[in-house]
């Protein structure tokens, strides 16, 4: 049933655990859950196991608290021959209060489909079918652009002492 799922959402709790000094939840566990919910989504999409190649353009624009219920969002934005770009989008809410979800995290990530061997293989392509689907498509190649341009400077930067 490969290149029939292009949307997934995944659910979490934030518990005592998930949460820094300050009782936030740690961007590292935030991103833990963007790479589940993105993992599921390629291999959704792809019907092969598949692995992350990058995430690009990822901001915390608002905190996550413990007991928030965390929405983790993916949607199919563009494929290469053997690579897929995910929107995500995370949110949370408090579930007692019924409150509305907020944006807490948003980024692209790219995952990349890979045969018993490790080798890339070819996954379905994405049919863009809508101006916002095109959109879509364009911002994550922006993204991963800029992304590149981030990792040839820090390339080239030579820590002191080295």
């Amino acid at each position: 049933m490969s290149g029939q799922q292009r949307e997934l959402t995944l659910r979490f709790l934030a518990e005592p655990t998930d949460v820094n000094y300050g009782g936030k939840v740690h961007g590292g566990t935030v991103m833990k859950w963007i790479d589940q919910a993105g993992y599921a989504a390629a291999v959704g999409w792809s019907g092969r196991y598949s692995v992350t190649v990058a995430v690009g353009g990822i901001r915390f624009v608002a905190p996550i608290h413990i007991s928030d219920l965390v929405t983790v969002s993916t949607k199919l934005v563009h494929t290469g021959t053997s690579s897929m770009h995910f929107a995500v989008a995370v949110k949370a809410s408090d579930p007692i209060s019924g409150g509305p979800q907020r944006l807490c995290t948003h980024c692209m990530i790219v995952f990349v489909a890979v045969d018993d061997q490790g080798k890339p293989i070819a996954v379905p392509s994405l049919q863009i079918s809508s101006e916002e689907d095109q959109d879509l498509a364009e911002y994550a190649m922006k993204v991963m652009e800029l992304s590149k341009g981030i990792e040839q400077t820090m390339a080239s930067y030579r820590a002191p002492g080295d």
